[in-house]
């Protein structure tokens, strides 16, 4: 049987998650921001014959991130898709949503494959580098911010990028470390998806004449400390073979694959 879960069934769908709490971010931390009566935001579960969940799917506007521990209702879950504009936009653990690819009518787009890394200790984390300063950013550093990381060629800025990581930063869902120069942003690094369980680290990038020094690795050691001291998993998406180098020497672990499908 499937289901819209409603804020009664909160509790028994967070144990459901959490026990993969860095695959399961995005959920949770939806669900413990935006609730479940938000226009934009809706999850149903499946439950298996003694009323326990088995698979559930979330819907933040146009994307969809499913999740199982088990075989599921992946017809019962496309019904529920189709009932909502194109294009869908799909993501999650390789393994359950390439499930849906069987499925033509829901038209999934351009699909892109990476790593999905967690980190749960600080006993990698160097001392080295402390005497650099490194500040929590503010509203009013987030012009910098996008500037800079639309500085980065391998970085794709959507046209709405200042007004969701100004929306982040207002719900503590997002934090961004920086260094500056003469009160210019050099490096930065941040985090998305914040929840009382987890972090995902994102926008790692410096600035060309300052790469190669140590900055973005001080500032994700300082980072890293700060998530990990309140009891937060840490996790990264990464498809960079040598960028995946870098975050195990800090003690990231691949814990899986991650599959985005982009309309």
């Amino acid at each position: 049987m499937i289901r819209k879960l409603t804020e009664q069934d909160h509790q028994q769908v967070i144990t459901f998650l959490s026990e993969e709490p860095s695959i399961n971010l995005f959920i949770i931390g939806d669900l413990e921001v935006f609730g479940y009566s938000s226009e934009f935001q809706e999850i149903w579960a499946e439950f298996d014959e003694e009323n326990m969940i088995k698979a559930v799917i979330l819907r933040f506007h146009q994307s969809f991130i499913p999740y199982a521990k088990g075989e599921f209702d992946t017809e019962g879950f496309v019904t529920i898709m189709k009932q909502y504009n194109q294009p869908i936009l799909l993501s999650g653990k390789s393994d359950i949503v390439e499930q849906f690819e069987v499925f033509d009518d829901l038209h999934l787009g351009k699909k892109q494959v990476t790593f999905f890394a967690e980190c749960l200790t600080n006993e990698y984390l160097s001392t080295e580098n402390q005497s650099i300063a490194i500040n929590k950013a503010t509203i009013k550093d987030v012009d910098q911010i996008i500037e800079l990381r639309g500085s980065i060629e391998e970085f794709h800025i959507s046209s709405d990028a200042r007004e969701i990581l100004v929306q982040a930063m207002e719900s503590n869902t997002s934090r961004t470390y920086y260094t500056e120069d003469n009160n210019v942003i050099t490096s930065c690094v941040s985090t998305t998806a914040e929840n009382s369980l987890s972090a995902m680290i994102v926008g790692v990038c410096t600035r060309k004449e300052y790469r190669r020094q140590g900055i973005a690795t001080a500032i994700m050691q300082r980072l890293f400390q700060d998530i990990l001291d309140e009891g937060k998993k840490l996790c990264l998406f990464y498809d960079n073979p040598e960028a995946g180098r870098i975050y195990k020497k800090l003690g990231f672990k691949d814990i899986g694959k991650w599959t985005m499908y982009r309309g």
